[in-house]
């Protein structure tokens, strides 16, 4: 063994496991002839579908008795009675090893049949349980069930509860008492209409699973800029702000203002459309300097349209700028920066239509050569990866 080289150590450890586990089904090890170790190897391997090297490092968080398995046998038996497959099994058995010895009648399966029953079934079960393994470990009476009564009070419908935790499963294993109730009583008090806090709520839950603190600061930042609490834009403003730290947000209001910008500009953009701001610094720059030096267009028409921030600078805007170039030096249509900004902002469907395929009678590889832009960065990006 010690003669084995170190690059072979992996590979020797497979095939002795590996010959191992391909007899346990026939004739298991012998308590005598197996250690602890080694027959819950092979038990994670042949039972639960982990691969060789996942169950090797589970088995250090797990000992299971070679003499009485019917406790993990009941787990596995009833998480495939909910419709479990291997795959699934396998992912959840990974992450939380301890499952396989859970107190079934007394734990888990009070708390899959009250998902049942209050409409987590099928897929959405079977996702939320193995994206989660933590809510395993909530107390069913005391967090689950609190948890769900809160939500639905909220909500007040079903449905809105289920699509809030398709979306943040972490709703069900947080203190929502404790950390989102006093952020929702607060933005309510403050004039959020309930509604549109509800659907806000639904749609990006963990925007509000923030310290109080934080939010009350991030909200009245937010109204500093002139937006009240009831116009439409003000959550989408507080979300991307939430987004943030300040150290991030000073970055790009100074990578703007280094490109022309007043913090007029900035905040006047901001407020009519926020996600302008999500974009990364690196995008900004990027976005900037296609549109000020080859597009040439001035920094007020990008001021006018925050949305021009917020288009694909590869896929979108440099084919849609190949095309229209090489339709200018073919005079089919004149060249005037406010038109092909203005190009720019049309739905794919209508932009192919009049600028590509009506002009492929007079440049038929247009089409290839709106398509081949966007290739050549994709395969750029990924020998960016396999390079470094």
């Amino acid at each position: 063994m010690a003669n084995i080289p170190c690059r072979n150590f992996l590979h020797f450890i497979q095939k002795r496991f590996l010959s191992a586990s391909a007899t346990v089904s026939t004739s298991p090890l012998s308590p005598s002839s197996a250690s602890p170790s080694s027959f819950t190897v092979q038990y994670l391997i042949n039972s639960c579908g982990l691969p060789l090297e996942v169950a090797l490092s589970t088995s250090q968080k797990l000992r299971l008795d070679e003499s009485d398995t019917r406790k993990p046998e009941s787990v596995l038996k009833l998480f495939k009675s909910h419709g479990f497959d291997d795959t699934h099994i396998a992912k959840l058995i990974a992450k939380k090893p301890s499952i396989l010895q859970c107190r079934l009648d007394e734990k888990l399966k009070p708390k899959l049949d009250f998902l049942v029953e209050n409409g987590i079934t099928g897929n959405f079960l079977h996702e939320l349980i193995v994206r989660n393994t933590v809510l395993l470990s909530r107390s069913l009476d005391c967090h689950i069930k609190p948890s769900f009564k809160f939500l639905k009070d909220f909500f007040v419908n079903s449905d809105s509860v289920l699509a809030a935790i398709k979306r943040s499963t972490w709703l069900l294993t947080i203190d929502v008492e404790r950390v989102i109730q006093p952020n929702i009583n607060f933005m309510v008090n403050e004039g959020v209409p309930i509604h549109i806090l509800r659907k806000f709520v639904m749609m990006q839950p963990r925007t509000l699973m923030v310290r109080f603190d934080r939010l009350i600061t991030t909200f009245e930042n937010v109204k500093k800029l002139g937006l009240e609490p009831t116009a439409p834009m003000f959550l989408n403003s507080f979300r991307v702000m939430i987004s943030m730290s300040e150290t991030t947000q000073n970055k790009k209001v100074e990578v703007l203002k280094s490109l022309g910008w007043s913090d007029q500009d900035i905040w006047s953009t901001f407020k009519r459309n926020p996600f302008c701001l999500a974009a990364s610094e690196k995008k900004l720059r990027n976005m900037m300097d296609f549109y000020l030096n080859t597009m040439k267009l001035e920094l007020a028409t990008i001021v006018s349209y925050p949305r021009f921030l917020m288009f694909a600078l590869d896929t979108r805007l440099r084919p849609r700028y190949n095309v229209l170039m090489i339709l200018v030096s073919k005079n089919l249509i004149k060249e005037d920066k406010n038109k092909m900004a203005w190009l720019m902002t049309l739905n794919e469907a209508i932009f192919h239509k009049h600028y590509i395929l009506k002009n492929l009678d007079k440049v038929p590889d247009l089409l290839e050569i709106y398509h081949a832009t966007s290739r050549a960065k994709k395969t750029s990006q990924e020998m960016d990866k396999v390079i470094f």
